[in-house]
């Protein structure tokens, strides 16, 4: 099929004019991204030096926000960018004209909808797996915005309080946005190309400055005292996350390259190769095809935070921290020993949104729910659904593997560190064979792959589903769902590293400043 590596096409060491001509038109939309994004850091520095909110109106801020993101979509994708402007604009009108009482179930069936079509005519219509502006990337981030803002107004406008969780309480909007911060939230410079996905409370209460005040609470958890601290610089965070990216570009452009994906369902390989060979090449593959998604994701990070946006309070030791929407961590990633905790750290910001609209929300089977809405918001190849299914088998059985057997092996430490040994190495091969599909896209050169392993690991998750009993856990009430508040009276010290990033900023600060038990619940990993 068109869309998959074609790995025997062609007169061995010499290129057509047609492959020439394809090489470069796949080439130019990232060209086109990295300059825009380059651009867009410049801008952001630019944006909280000359128009810092202390000595610029919020309506100005806004303005300029969404003027200078709407530029960068026209010029990495022309015309295609007027479907965000459709997206938010219906949008916004179904808010403003439904209500509040259902319009959160119409805005999430139209732009999941209108997402879903626009896929469907760039992938089948304008050519499968050829050339072609990409411009659903953008409109993923904006289709999380719509919809989770669209929850979030119900959940503080029409819903009571004590039906609300704890972080839908914290997250709830309170009135209906102006057009104007509409558009701002869904199109602004610093997220239109690569996101990430961010609250809106948290964006407004940046662009109105109030990112750095301390509200303290009293006893009874009412703000008593409102004070400041100085402003933190991001410019050591900035500079940090661009080295990251640039060992991550070198990274993919010299490495990468030599180690295909494609290669697990060469032909020769899967013939010739030993078991060994084939599990170290299906890991290190996978590993090699991570760093671009890094430099994306962190490249997006440091534009938030050259602007001023992403900051999160200060660490134990006063150290400012600027990962409040951080859309990943290397390191965990790839020491995971668990399923979860790969997932926890992968894509920190869409792991939030699908929790946030689905799976708390969720009246049976959470966790197929959650999957095949990730699978439709990720797009319309056959892939993308076989990885996600996969992932449900996967996600299921290492759950119940954890909770049947991980109490046997935490004393003495050297058994520990012997489990920790095995369950990593277990944890990165179960990636790794999850999401070939993913980037083999195709139905075809996927089914290769897991037949190759004589579908191993989807056989292996469903007897451990079937031998193993299955502890039900309490949506709202285990430790990775407790999510805490924006404006929290207390946080729990449970929480996990995915959930700490729905933090407010407000609330981050606040922590500083009160007792020691407070401090050490919010800042406990």
């Amino acid at each position: 099929m068109a869309g998959c590596p074609r790995l025997a096409r062609g007169s061995p060491g010499r290129e057509s004019p047609w492959a020439a001509v394809q090489s470069v038109g796949s080439r130019l939309p990232r060209v086109n991204f990295v300059v825009c994004q380059l651009f867009a850091l410049l801008a952001a520095i630019w944006f909280r030096t000359y128009l810092h909110a202390s000595r610029t109106s919020s309506f100005i801020r806004h303005g300029i926000a969404t003027l200078l993101g709407l530029y960068l979509a026209l010029f990495c994708f022309g015309w295609y960018a007027l479907h965000f402007l459709v997206q938010s604009g219906v949008s916004y009108c179904i808010m403003v004209i439904i209500g509040v009482e259902r319009m959160h179930k119409y805005c999430f069936v139209f732009a999941l909808g209108y997402l879903t079509v626009c896929q469907i005519t760039r992938v089948y219509i304008f050519d499968y797996g050829q050339y072609s502006a990409d411009f659903s990337g953008p409109m993923m981030i904006i289709t999380q915005k719509i919809t989770s803002l669209a929850y979030e107004i119900h959940d503080g406008m029409f819903r009571k309080d004590e039906e609300l969780t704890p972080s839908q309480r914290g997250l709830a909007v309170r009135r209906m946005p102006s057009l104007l911060e509409y558009l701002s939230y869904n199109c602004n410079f610093m997220g239109i190309l690569a996101g990430p996905l961010c609250s809106y409370k948290d964006y407004i209460t940046f662009i109105e400055g109030r990112s750095y005040q301390m509200a303290q609470s009293g006893e009874d958890g009412k703000e008593e005292a409102q004070c400041e601290r100085t402003e933190p610089s991001p410019n050591v965070a900035v500079v940090q996350k661009l080295v990251v990216c640039g060992l991550s570009l070198l990274f993919h452009l010299t490495v990468c390259t030599s180690l295909p994906v494609q290669y697990n369902i060469d032909e020769h390989f899967q013939a010739a190769a030993a078991w060994p060979a084939k599990v170290a090449y299906l890991y290190v593959s996978l590993l090699a095809a991570r760093p671009k998604y890094y430099f994306a994701w962190t490249l997006a990070d440091a534009i938030n935070n050259a602007a001023g946006f992403g900051f999160r309070g200060y660490d134990r030791n006063g150290a400012a921290r600027w990962d409040l929407i951080s859309n990943l961590r290397i390191q965990q990633i790839e020491m995971s020993t668990s399923f979860k905790m790969f997932l926890d750290n992968w894509n920190i910001q869409t792991a939030l949104w699908l929790k946030r609209v689905c799976y708390e929300r969720a009246s049976f089977s959470p966790t197929i729910q959650t999957f095949f809405l990730s699978a439709i918001w990720h797009g319309v190849y056959p892939g993308y659904y076989l990885t996600f299914l996969t992932g449900v088998l996967m996600t299921l059985a290492a759950r119940a593997m954890r909770n049947n057997l991980r109490h046997h092996f935490l004393e003495p430490p050297q058994l520990k560190l012997f489990y920790d040994a095995v369950t990593w190495m277990v944890t990165q091969v179960a990636i790794s064979y999850t999401v070939v599909p993913f980037v083999l896209l195709s139905i075809k050169p996927s089914f290769s792959f897991y037949s190759s392993w004589y579908y191993g690991l989807h056989i292996a998750c469903i007897l451990v589903l079937l031998l193993l009993p299955v502890k039900k856990t309490q949506r709202g009430k285990s430790t990775h769902e407790n999510v805490p508040l924006s404006r929290s009276k207390k946080s729990d010290g449970s929480e996990n590293s995915l959930g700490q990033n729905s933090f407010s900023t407000t609330n981050n600060i606040c922590s500083q400043t009160r007792g020691t038990t407070s401090r050490h619940s919010l800042l406990k990993q």
